[in-house]
């Protein structure tokens, strides 16, 4: 398991931070899985669904990924 933290950048706010064992993104070029132990990552995001353990679904407009080490960091745009 690893910790995803959901920011709002327009906002400046914490919107989601919790202990996850699959988030799925919406890429620019496709959804994407990051799951546990996934090799280091920074990706952008286009519209669509960030889906995390099929239990929390987070519109956004586009955003950035980062996975590194147990956490991954997502800044949005909604």
């Amino acid at each position: 398991m690893f910790t995803v933290s959901v920011l709002d950048v327009e906002k400046v706010a914490l919107i989601f931070k919790e202990m996850a064992s699959c988030v799925v993104l919406p890429g620019e070029d496709g959804e994407f899985s990051v799951l546990d132990f996934h090799q280091a990552i920074v990706s952008s995001l286009g519209e669509g669904v960030i889906k995390i353990d099929e239990k929390h679904s987070i519109p956004i407009k586009k955003g950035i990924a980062r996975m590194e080490g147990s956490e991954v960091a997502i800044l949005v745009e909604r």
